[in-house]
């Protein structure tokens, strides 16, 4: 069997603080590089270039970026390929196109995979709607995430929430129509995605059922890809899912 990579974590916030327990309890070495903030008077390549020199010097296989999204996260997945690492990265994804295709070439000219962790897309019921409804064409995709506590991130729900949702619409159900997508903080805890057709419901998915382990089954499924397994969760895939919460903002505004 071959040895487990090792991680090094970026970030020391909520999410990084459960992270690090989780890999522990799956025997994964597990480093940790808290400072992750660009400092005042530190250019971008003098950035990228200290975080390299960081995560490089951790041994770790994989960088886990346990951060908020921003304009430092595209500078921090350069500086982990630089540094020859894997890259797993939180969703949403907020980079450009360009920005985009630049990383991906870049990890493809390093042999590296940039995932990105959208883990709901393990649950067995979403590969059952992959099986049974791709594409999708005739169908209005619906979903709602709601979630009882703050989140401290200043990220919209829409975007954090609402990309869980339609990372599985673009997996499993590509073709169907948009319908609606409801999303907030602060509301009593509900995840759940359906599918109607000609106005009646025929799937539905709750988020909670069989979700257990589905960050664990994520890691793997990353794991996996390391020797070659088929990937599809990378910065392209994530990119789509942006540009269809974007046209679904956009439609909703007007």
């Amino acid at each position: 069997m071959a040895k487990a990579p090792a991680y090094v974590i970026l970030g020391r916030g909520r999410w990084a603080q459960r992270m690090h327990p989780l890999l522990v309890g799956e025997s994964r070495i597990v480093s940790i590089i808290e400072e992750t903030r660009q400092r005042p008077a530190e250019n971008d390549s003098a950035y990228v270039s200290r975080l390299s020199d960081s995560m490089k010097s951790s041994g770790a296989q994989i960088a886990w970026l346990c951060v908020a999204p921003g304009p430092h996260v595209p500078l921090m997945i350069q500086a982990a390929l630089e540094a020859c690492l894997h890259v797993l990265v939180e969703k949403p994804w907020l980079g450009s196109g360009d920005e985009t295709q630049r990383l991906q070439s870049l990890a493809r000219e390093k042999s590296k995979l940039i995932a990105v962790h959208f883990e709901y897309l393990l649950l067995e019921s979403v590969e059952n709607w992959k099986r049974t409804f791709h594409p999708g064409t005739g169908l209005r995709f619906f979903g709602r995430f709601f979630l009882s506590r703050p989140d401290p991130s200043g990220v919209s729900a829409l975007d954090n929430l609402g990309c869980h949702l339609l990372s599985i619409r673009e997996y499993a159900v590509p073709a169907a129509d948009i319908g609606e997508v409801d999303c907030a903080y602060e509301h009593p805890d509900e995840r759940l995605v359906w599918l109607e057709k000609d106005g009646q419901r025929i799937s539905s998915i709750d988020l909670f059922q069989g979700s257990q382990h589905i960050i664990q089954d994520f890691l793997k499924k990353v794991e996996a890809a390391l020797t070659g397994a088929a990937f599809p969760f990378d910065l392209d895939f994530a990119w789509r899912v942006a540009n269809q919460l974007s046209a679904y903002r956009t439609r909703n505004s007007s």
